[in-house]
Formats: C-alpha cells, structure tokens, sequence
C-alpha cells in the first residue's frame, strides 16, 4: 500500500485582523530571529569536522528544512488570506468573528467564537467556521435552535447572546 493520500481540501480563507498579526508575527519571527541563529549553528556545526557522524550538524539541518517548510506555509497562506476587520451591519445573526453563547437541553452554557481555520484555540474558545459547530451557527439570530452532529449523537443549543468586538 502507498503513502499516496488525496488532497485535502483547504480551509476557509477568512482570518480576523488579530490572527492576521499572529501569523504575521510567526513568519516574521522564524525568518528573521530563528532561522539566522539556525544557520549559525548549522554553520558552526559544519566546521567540526565529518557531517555523516556530527549530530549537532545533523540535527539543526533538520530544524532548518522543518523552518523553510513552515515559512513557505505561512507565506503561501498569508498571500491568499482575507482579512475580515469590520463588524457585519446584522449583528442580530451570527457572521464571521461574532462570540456566541448558547446553552443546551441541559441549561449548561457555552461560550465560542467563530474563526478561521488557522486561529482555532480551546483555551480561548475559538472554533473555526469550517467545522460542523461552526456550520451550525453561521447565519442563525438570537433565539434560534441550533442541532449539531457529535460523536455522542446530536446535541441541541439554543442561542442566548451574539456579539461582536470592535476590529482594529
């Protein structure tokens, strides 16, 4: 059996003007911080001597190549990114960046935000727009029932409260 795996289809290109900055902030960081130190190393490393046995050497050209491949990434994406820094005229539905609170059958409350795929965060509470909560909340208003598919069957929400913060 081959490695062979069909591509994957690409995530939404919308980004909030912050997630814009942090991967902005990423590129910039590994491009002109890490990766000039890197070279540095693998440089030094090279100067020691026999390449095939010198595991410093070894190790930070694996480091480099992982660098450029995240960078090509960041740059490739960052090209084709559309960045979403107005808040929607109906903010009575939730759109792209809103916050919403629903509650569910079991009045247990939750609190999300909906992003692009490449600013998803538990710990912030952010979902992407692409996946099926997300799906479920796009273009819903207040009050609304909201059925979502999980992989405990499919829960009910109902939303209590969206809202939108102001875009820098």
């Amino acid at each position: 059996m081959g490695r062979y795996r069909p591509p994957t289809k690409p995530g939404s290109q919308y980004i909030t003007s912050e997630g814009n900055q942090a991967l902005q902030d990423e590129l910039d960081y590994l491009w002109k911080k890490l990766r000039p130190e890197v070279t540095r190393a693998v440089t030094a490393a090279a100067a020691e001597g026999d390449r095939s046995e010198n595991a410093e050497y070894i190790y930070r050209k694996k480091q480099l190549r992982e660098i450029d491949s995240r960078v090509r990434f960041l740059r490739k994406r960052l090209d084709g990114m559309i960045v979403v820094n107005k808040i929607p005229d109906d903010v009575e539905s939730v759109y792209f960046g809103a916050w919403v609170d629903l509650e569910d059958t079991n009045g247990e409350k939750l609190h999300l935000r909906i992003v692009g795929p490449d600013e998803i965060d538990p710990k912030l509470s952010y979902i992407s727009m692409d996946s099926p909560m997300g799906q479920a909340l796009l273009g819903k208003h207040l009050d609304d029932e909201v059925s979502v598919k999980s992989p405990d069957g499919e829960k009910q929400y109902i939303i209590v409260n969206i809202y939108y913060t102001d875009a820098k």
